[in-house]
């Protein structure tokens, strides 16, 4: 004998037209179960609990961490990184943009010459450019241009603009072709359009084609920023006194060089965790012109998800 169902208004869908009008038996959806999810979850904690566990019985005095983290010569090293990358970043910056255009030109020399530029810088290693920036002097004693300016290039090449030349010539070629494929994705109707207004090349260029070409451009430049804090480590090599050379430092006169490298490794996952976030609001800034309704940011879906919480406990 079969049980009825009693259902009640709520439970029997209105008839469509040309339904029967017979009431029908509401679907219990039961979810899918997907133990392999959980199994991996498990088995993800269980390795990421033995490797906690590994470095806290490890031969690493963490008090030395937590003492040497706001050292004065550390937190000096930090300083020196960031004005570094940010400067490095700057002229790569500035190079990109005019390579790029150069690039593009239909002017066959300076089409070359961009090529050329890219093609060196890029194929040879930072860690080699830097290291015949700082071993200059060995081929030119002077730095002779003419009546202008002379001078030894001992004096010169200080580690600062040896790390600045190295870093900042060597993303100049990366950014070049970021620059490129960023104005190559403006549509050509954008730019005839402001050549029939009577806009000149530069102009149109600074007025209507990079501004557009930024939606395209931005996300690799944060990735390369965010790349050149982590490679300016390299210009420990030329004598200049960044966050690892200061760590490095201190280690080797306290015998601490483990505990000081994770120091280091803290203030740069520090920097990059920072500079991450700046670049999420810039590529959001930047999207508005192509997206209708952005994407709710961090902070707005806590706040959301705050509200909603209390509101499901008021109607508790």
């Amino acid at each position: 004998m079969t049980d009825k169902i009693e259902k009640g208004p709520a439970d029997t869908p209105p008839a469509g037209p040309g339904a029967s009008g017979i009431p029908y038996e509401a679907i219990k959806a039961i979810p899918v179960r997907h133990y392999g999810r959980w199994v991996s979850g498990v088995i993800v904690v269980v390795l990421l609990g033995w490797l906690v566990y590994a470095f806290s019985q490890g031969n690493v005095i963490w008090a030395t961490v937590k003492d040497k983290l706001f050292d004065p010569a550390v937190l000096t090293g930090l300083g020196n990184t960031v004005i570094i990358s940010v400067s490095s970043m700057a002229l790569g910056l500035v190079l990109g943009i005019v390579f790029a255009v150069m690039r593009l030109s239909k002017n066959p020399v300076t089409g070359a010459v961009s090529w050329l530029y890219i093609w060196f810088f890029r194929g040879t290693p930072v860690y080699v450019q830097l290291l015949v920036w700082f071993n200059l002097s060995l081929i030119f004693q002077y730095i002779n241009l003419g009546p202008i300016y002379k001078n030894e290039t001992v004096d010169i090449m200080t580690p600062f603009m040896v790390a600045l030349l190295g870093l900042g010539l060597n993303e100049g070629a990366y950014m070049a072709e970021i620059v490129r494929a960023g104005i190559q994705s403006v549509d050509e109707g954008q730019t005839e359009a402001a050549h029939a207004l009577g806009m000149p090349q530069t102009k149109t260029m600074r007025r209507i084609v990079l501004p557009q070409a930024m939606r395209v451009i931005i996300p690799p430049t944060g990735n390369e920023f965010i790349n050149m804090l982590k490679t300016s480590s390299l210009v420990s090599a030329v004598q200049y006194t960044e966050l690892l050379r200061a760590s490095s430092n201190i280690g080797n006169t306290a015998g601490a060089i483990m505990e000081m490298l994770f120091v280091a490794s803290f203030w740069y996952l520090a920097l990059t965790s920072v500079f991450s976030v700046g670049q999420y609001y810039l590529e959001r800034r930047f999207a508005r012109g192509s997206t209708r309704n952005l994407p709710p940011t961090p902070f707005q879906r806590l706040k959301a998800n705050l509200n909603m919480f209390r509101r499901t406990e008021v109607a508790r």
